[in-house]
């Protein structure tokens, strides 16, 4: 059918005095004696249009009470004019003719009231009609399209890592099994060596965690690649930040070290959190007033700041000597936890932290090693409110020193052979980062919990 999106109705003034025909469904609507109106959304966006019916003049007067029913589905023909309310450019559509794409029963679930966002995580597939979430997945779609912008517009690669894979990138094992094979045929099997010979692959294999040791392949012939993708984590975490299935963000550069991966960082987050905030400002006034106060401070100050660089062992300094009660006792050697995270962050700097040059013993096989033996070229970013965003560091480029820390790590060498190949082959200084998607879209919209900012969140016990 011939119509155009509300969005284009709402902000273009030539359309003023002309018939529209818009689609869209009903948000509210009123009665009254001699007039009716409904608000109208198609979902391109946040704001709805007011549709007019002057009763005494609507040829169609039988049909409006199911016209006016809360979730039908709408398409409208009428006169674009002035908005009666809105004086400030606003418009509406005084109706000529209606017709009813689709109906809709009274126990709708999103009736004219404030619900809990708890009540509408069980409801995913209804919930994205409601305010919040179109301007979550609004502010959402800005922030992908402005990472790409990014990367693109400063000469990097963008590759599709494999997300299938038979090597652990992190190397903790918390990966999700690939297999053919039918439930309970291990049984069937003398050893695993046999019962993964008959598998599809002929081998263990497994969801992907993170693209990063195929896009340190990639940076090798490159020079500078980055991926956006999905990656999958079988961690039992029930918390607010974490689910197993989300979107990660991961550049890799070669001729890098530990200072240009900060910079990188802090480069790319303060030009796609000013991105939203040029292209979404409805949203974001929506969520520094329902969700976050003070939201749109913080933006402006992350994009206005330097961030703070401080070392791993001040950081442990600074939180042993804090007037606060942790849950998690400090010391050092110990990964930072959440809560050690955001007073570093909140009561102390007050805007984005790195924290750089954690234990070795803490972080991931293939982070540079230190000249002290202790610590590796690794970088955490940390922001109010969220805690860790960005996780990163200078790989590690000297052939045995990454062998001998797999082997200190008791890690399957056979699975790593192309990985160990690219430091034989003309090794260089590189290094990257990956970067959360859902928890930078947590910071930037004030959203609390990580399963509000994605369309149908993996958690521990649920898949719908």
């Amino acid at each position: 059918m011939k119509h155009i999106d509300i969005k284009d109705v709402m902000t273009n003034a030539e359309l003023i005095g002309k018939e529209v025909t818009v689609c869209g469904w009903v948000r509210t609507s009123r009665d009254s004696k001699t007039m009716a109106f409904a608000e109208l959304n198609d979902g391109t966006t946040f704001k709805h249009i007011q549709i007019v019916i002057n009763k005494t003049e609507f040829e169609q007067g039988d049909a409006l009470p199911e016209f006016l029913r809360l979730g039908v589905a709408l398409c409208v023909t009428g006169t674009v004019v002035p908005s009666a309310v809105n004086k400030e450019g606003g418009v509406e559509i005084n109706a000529t003719e209606i017709e009813l794409l689709g109906d809709c029963p009274s126990d709708y679930p999103l009736q004219k009231k404030r619900h809990t966002l708890e009540f509408l995580r069980t409801m995913p597939h209804i919930r994205l009609r409601s305010n919040t979430f179109n301007a979550v997945f609004h502010v959402r779609s800005v922030l992908a399209a402005a990472i790409h912008e990014y990367f693109q517009k400063n000469g990097y690669v963008y590759v599709n890592t494999p997300l299938i894979t038979g090597s652990d990138a992190e190397g903790a094992g918390e990966m999700f099994q690939v297999t053919t094979q039918p439930f309970g045929a291990e049984a069937n099997y003398d050893n695993a060596d046999d019962y993964y010979a008959d598998d599809f692959f002929g081998q263990k294999a497994g969801l992907s965690v993170s693209g990063q040791l195929e896009g340190e392949m990639a940076a090798m012939a490159f020079g500078k690649i980055y991926t956006f993708g999905p990656s999958f984590r079988a961690e039992k975490s029930n918390t607010q930040r974490h689910v197993a299935e989300f979107w990660h963000v991961e550049p890799e550069v070669a001729f890098a070290e530990l200072p240009d991966v900060l910079e990188i960082a802090e480069d790319m987050m303060k030009y796609v959190i000013k991105a939203a905030m040029e292209r979404c400002p409805t949203e974001l006034e929506f969520f520094n007033k329902f969700m976050e106060k003070g939201l749109l401070d913080k933006l402006n100050n992350v994009v206005n700041s330097d961030f703070e660089v401080l070392d791993y062992t001040k950081a442990i300094e600074i939180l042993e000597k804090a007037d606060a009660d942790f849950k998690f006792p400090v010391s050092w050697g110990m990964d930072l936890q959440t809560e050690h995270e955001r007073y570093i962050t909140e009561q102390v700097f007050q805007k984005p932290v790195f924290v750089i040059n954690y234990p070795k013993d803490i972080k991931s096989f293939y982070m540079k090693q230190n000249p002290d033996g202790k610590t590796v070229a690794a970088a955490d970013l940390l922001v109010p409110g969220v805690g860790e965003i960005i996780g990163g560091s200078e790989r590690e480029a000297d052939y045995d020193k990454l062998v001998a820390a797999m082997h200190e790590r008791n890690m399957d060498m056979s699975a790593y052979g192309d990985y160990l190949d690219l430091r034989k082959y003309g090794s260089v200084p590189h290094g990257g980062y990956g970067l959360g998607f859902e928890r930078l879209v947590m910071y930037v919209t004030g959203v609390a919990n990580i399963r509000d900012v994605i369309l149908f969140p993996r958690t521990v016990g649920n898949i719908r």
